[in-house]
């Protein structure tokens, strides 16, 4: 019998190899058949835009396709789960991302794998090249430096700025929170949690929640050295944001009694005597990818009353970045918005999870063949193929960003 995993692999290689190497091309927008084609693409006609650009700077939104252009930037130090394997390997996943956005939001994308020495010099180059885009994707970019990046890139640029491994996965972690909280009968406010990983992604989500509701009293992170509290010497700022003073020690300790458990770390880290451990109605969201904490099946077998989700396709309830990005991105162009703020994060948390609530439309059970899908224990996350994402979520990410600039224009 053929390996499942071997099969897998090489269907994956010949998917990127065949018929030509790599996902993505560039396509002309504009015809260029004849020569007066040529003639307003090119020399004597292109002049025209480039003094009306030089003129003035916003017009590149009228005559170049800078603003619905995102460079999704790496440097290859933290590659989806398979760690610091350099820049030029990650350029299939910023390809990958390239597809996402094109597909799911329209938006045309750049994949820039930069091979920089320094954090300093990675910032430079993303400045530099700042220009051409209409918005900046950082991607698979390692913890903690990832946050200097971010900060410095938003303090500089005119431009959104978003680290998805951060905040994509913030806000499809907390929609679907939302939305476990209510089919579990328990409230954001009052929720003891425990989150396992505090890198880019689990700190994001935390910060995410205490903005929607979640009580950081309520809340204990554990990284690889054990539960994080006020009385350890080895944490960096960003965790120390999250040290609290308690005796527990280790995630078994740390699962006794919890509502929720939120995995962003790595594979079967979490026992099934650590499941039975947790509080009647038990969330766990257990996202590492490929192989995640604990798999639902083992969860399922030891509790019936326990509702699940992962990072996996091949599972119910999907915690997928895909639900968020490219919609975000999309919310921001229309609004033009110069920033992705909390409250844009916060209206695409609110807005997928009240789209999980609305009857599913036979379009979408067939793409996924199925005969049912309702909100429930198994369904608290619109699926990535639901046309109704790029309807609702662009307008509810644009709608904050114009109330945000009212805000601000009241202020000034």
């Amino acid at each position: 019998m053929s390996d499942p995993k071997a099969t897998l692999k090489q269907r994956a290689l010949d998917y990127h190899e065949f018929p030509k190497p790599g996902k993505i091309s560039v396509e002309s927008s504009k015809p260029c058949t004849t020569q007066t084609d040529l003639s307003l693409a090119y020399t004597p006609g292109v002049a025209a835009p480039v003094r009306a650009i030089a003129e003035d700077p916003a017009n590149a939104y009228r005559f170049t396709n800078k603003g619905n252009l995102v460079a999704v930037i790496t440097d290859g130090t933290a590659i989806l789960g398979l760690g610091n394997l350099g820049p030029l390997a990650s350029k299939p996943v910023m390809e990958g991302k390239g597809i996402l956005f094109k597909r799911f939001a329209g938006i045309d994308v750049f994949d820039i794998e930069v091979a920089a020495p320094s954090v300093e010099s990675f910032i430079e180059t993303v400045v530099n090249i700042s220009p051409t885009f209409g918005g900046i994707n950082l991607e698979d970019i390692a913890a903690p430096h990832c946050f200097e990046i971010e900060t410095a890139l938003k303090a500089r640029l005119d431009i959104p700025v978003f680290h998805d491994d951060q905040h994509g996965t913030a806000v499809v972690m907390c929609a679907g929170l939302i939305n476990a909280a209510e089919v579990q009968g328990k409230r954001l406010d009052q929720l003891k949690l425990v989150c396992l990983g505090a890198g880019a992604a689990g700190l994001a989500c935390m910060r995410l929640l205490v903005t929607m509701g979640g009580k950081k009293e309520n809340m204990t992170l554990v990284d690889s050295k054990g539960v994080i509290h006020s009385g350890r010497t080895d944490l960096n700022a960003h965790k120390q944001e999250f040290a609290k003073a308690t005796d527990l020690r280790t995630l078994a300790d740390a699962m006794v009694g919890a509502d929720v458990f939120i995995g962003v770390s790595g594979p079967n880290l979490v026992s099934q005597d650590m499941v039975k451990s947790m509080a009647a109605k038990p969330i766990l969201f257990a996202m590492a990818n490929p192989d995640p904490e604990i798999t639902p099946d083992q969860v399922h077998a030891c509790r019936d009353d326990a509702l699940m989700a992962t990072g996996r396709s091949d599972y119910p309830n999907q915690v997928n970045n895909v639900l968020g990005f490219p919609y975000i991105f999309k919310g921001t162009f229309d609004a033009r918005a110069k920033a992705i703020t909390q409250p844009m994060m916060i209206a695409a948390a609110r807005a997928l999870a009240a789209l999980a609530r609305e009857p599913v439309p036979e379009e979408v059970l067939q793409a996924y063949n199925l005969d049912k899908l309702e909100f429930g224990r198994e369904y608290i996350l619109p699926k990535p193929f639901d046309p109704r994402l790029i309807e609702i979520i662009p307008p509810a990410v644009a709608a904050a960003a114009w109330q945000g600039l009212e805000i601000t224009s009241a202020d000034a």
